[in-house]
């Protein structure tokens, strides 16, 4: 058995909870920062649309963190719809891919509260506080290694932008959430239920479950300055419901009609605003030249268009929590911090990547390889099952000639 360390953890969601009870479980000593109550966290306002695939959830089951599977309802496969451009009203793409595992999204307002019970049972520490830099130090002077796994306030700043990794320097879509009960089922089995808009944006649903049960989730991204930049106008609940039923019914009438009797989940289940996809630097300076570690949002924020963002926060933590388990009695410098980040990135690179291309208008080869699913099932469900592992993605679906060669070997 190594010796036990201390750990603390700054920010306690998705990555910094499931990092924390796997180094409880190997035998540390862990202190989570949170800024927030339990309780405070389950009555406010909606955080993310978390729609987590296998891989992802894996990583759950593996700690003992997968406490919705009998509850949560599944996300069975990807449904791909691009509208007809003559605003008919009809499609001119739709096709279906099933995926090898579920998917699940348990609401954040749900998971984060049950997994900070869970946390201090197995004898973790809690500390509700709103850690700012004089912090930091005092945690590092107390910890073998300070990970910051909060996405914002002062100490996200700490992190350098790596202009490098981030060709966005401001939010690429206008985003939008609206959690909704009474929506009309997919036929045959559930869905990420995804529309692309040319020149406007994408709308995708999905079921997940939230503090009230079963329900919804409709995510909205707007291009900036088009007819889906709608929301800062929008003040109250009422408007906001208003104004996803209005997106649905201009410019998908299908969606539109599945969505004919919803109503919100309930009063904070909405969230509207925008950020620009940001990769940063893992290493955070102190001013007393002490080193912090950045985690997942912290330091890989990605737009939502891919739906990515949670499984990236679990998968960094994995990987996070393998380094450490690996590193044994060590010091954990700044060659280790640098390490741990880069043999992340060797796998968030492929997310980032084929993310960022899709905030940007997509070109002939990726329209093809979108259109082509429809006639080759093989197809459809390998870019289906590529959300579970966004690797797959590559080369075929970056380089004009890779599509070009693999549509030909499927045809053939």
């Amino acid at each position: 058995m190594t010796k036990k360390r201390n750990f603390t953890i700054v920010g306690g969601g998705q990555s910094g909870l499931q990092l924390a009870c796997g180094l409880l479980d190997a035998g540390h000593a862990v202190h989570v920062v949170q800024n927030r109550t339990a309780e405070e966290i389950a009555v406010g306002r909606v955080l993310s649309s978390q729609c987590m695939f296998d891989a992802a959830l894996q990583n759950e089951r593996d700690l003992g963190l997968n406490f919705w599977d009998e509850t949560c309802p599944t996300v069975d496969s990807i449904n791909f719809v691009v509208p007809a451009p003559d605003g008919s009203g009809s499609k001119a793409i739709e096709w279906n891919g099933k995926l090898d595992g579920p998917a699940l999204s348990v609401d954040q307002r749900v998971k984060v509260p049950r997994w900070m019970a869970e946390f201090e049972r197995r004898g973790g520490q809690l500390t509700i506080h709103d850690a700012g830099i004089e912090d930091l130090e005092t945690y590092a002077r107390q910890s073998d290694l300070v990970i910051v796994a909060a996405g914002k306030g002062d100490i996200a700043k700490m992190f350098e932008r790596d202009a490098e990794r981030s060709p966005f320097d401001k939010p690429q879509r206008a985003l939008a959430l609206t959690y909704v009960t009474g929506m009309t089922p997919r036929p045959e089995y559930s869905a990420v239920n995804f529309n692309l808009i040319p020149g406007v944006g994408e709308y995708f649903n999905f079921p997940a479950i939230t503090t009230t049960g079963p329900c919804d989730i409709m995510v909205f991204e707007g291009i900036p300055g088009g007819p889906m930049d709608c929301w800062k106008e929008v003040a109250s609940p009422e408007q906001h419901l208003e104004k996803s039923k209005w997106i649905l019914d201009t410019f998908l009438p299908w969606e539109g009609e599945r969505s004919r009797h919803v109503a919100l989940t309930d009063d904070n289940g909405r969230l509207a605003g925008a950020f620009a996809p940001t990769v940063r630097k893992p290493i955070g300076h102190l001013p007393s030249g002490a080193l912090v570690l950045g985690l997942a949002d912290a330091v890989c924020l990605n737009d939502p268009i891919t739906g990515q963002g949670s499984n990236n926060a679990s998968k960094a933590a994995k990987c996070y929590l393998d380094a450490i388990l690996a590193h044994g009695e060590r010091a954990f410098d700044a060659a280790f911090m640098h390490a741990t980040f880069e043999a992340y990135w060797s796998y968030a690179q492929y997310v980032v990547g084929w993310t960022n291309a899709l905030l940007s208008p997509p070109p002939p080869h990726v329209l093809n390889i979108m259109g082509s699913a429809q006639a080759y099932p093989a197809l459809a469900h390998r870019i289906a099952n590529g959300f579970n592992d966004p690797r797959d993605f590559f080369p075929w679906f970056a380089i004009p000639e890779e599509a070009d060669a693999y549509l030909q070997r499927l045809a053939a």
